[in-house]
């Protein structure tokens, strides 16, 4: 900007500055009248709707699937993207402070004095490229299938086999491929190579160790169970 358009901005700017309203008390009453209502339409719809409650609590359940709340699911989905144990601090840490940062620094990095979008081509696109970036990964998180899910190929007569494993909440002590946690419990994405068809059985039916039996399910979902784990070799 040249320095008499920058002056003659300034100038106008203080022309119009004196024109306008004062902050106090005008723009404090303003807002304070919409907080008043934005709080008077919360208290009644709690009191009309209710809250919503769910099933008690259970510490001991093994196959509660975690939900983070919606404005977190752009962040939950990034955790989905990024798998090996290794990224885990980019993907929680890293990514969204990096982007926070960027984006506190836009104005140091995009000085122009143009207000209209179409003039700013920096910062019209790094807002529009942060608007559609967390709104499709909160749509994927949103519409993603349950984090016990086992991503991995198998044959066709394996697949019920893979759903009773993810369901049955073995993923939460152990780790299959991409898939599950480092223990307490050992690693299966290659228990048959060490283990016989015969000891995943028993180990599934006595739970050895702090492992909970799951004596009580279904002997045809005990065989599916055992088929799919017999062939992860």
């Amino acid at each position: 900007m040249k320095p008499q358009d920058k002056q003659a901005y300034l100038e106008e700017y203080e022309l119009l500055k004196k024109k306008g309203k004062p902050f106090f008390p005008y723009a404090v009453l303003k807002d304070s009248a919409m907080a008043l209502i934005v709080v008077v339409v919360i208290i009644a719809m709690s009191v009309i709707l209710g809250a919503e409650q769910g099933p008690k609590a259970d510490p001991t359940s093994t196959t509660y699937v975690p939900r983070p709340e919606w404005y977190f699911f752009f962040l939950f989905e990034v955790l989905r993207v990024i798998k090996p144990p290794e990224l885990v601090p980019i993907a929680t840490i890293g990514i969204p402070t990096i982007c926070m940062v960027l984006l506190l620094l836009l104005p140091f990095y995009d000085r122009g004095a143009e207000r209209r979008p179409e003039r700013r081509p920096i910062a019209t696109t790094a807002g529009i490229f942060t608007i559609i970036a967390m709104g499709y990964l909160t749509f994927l998180g949103a519409t993603s299938g349950s984090p016990t899910e086992i991503d991995m190929e198998v044959a066709p007569q394996y697949e019920a086999g893979k759903e009773v494993v993810a369901g049955a909440g073995c993923l939460a002590c152990h780790k299959i491929g991409e898939n599950g946690n480092h223990g307490p419990g050992p690693d299966l994405t290659h228990i048959a190579s060490r283990v016989p068809r015969a000891a995943i059985i028993r180990s599934v039916e006595i739970g050895p160790g702090i492992m909970p039996s799951f004596r009580d399910l279904p002997q045809k979902k005990l065989d599916e169970l055992s088929d799919f784990l017999s062939s992860l070799d």
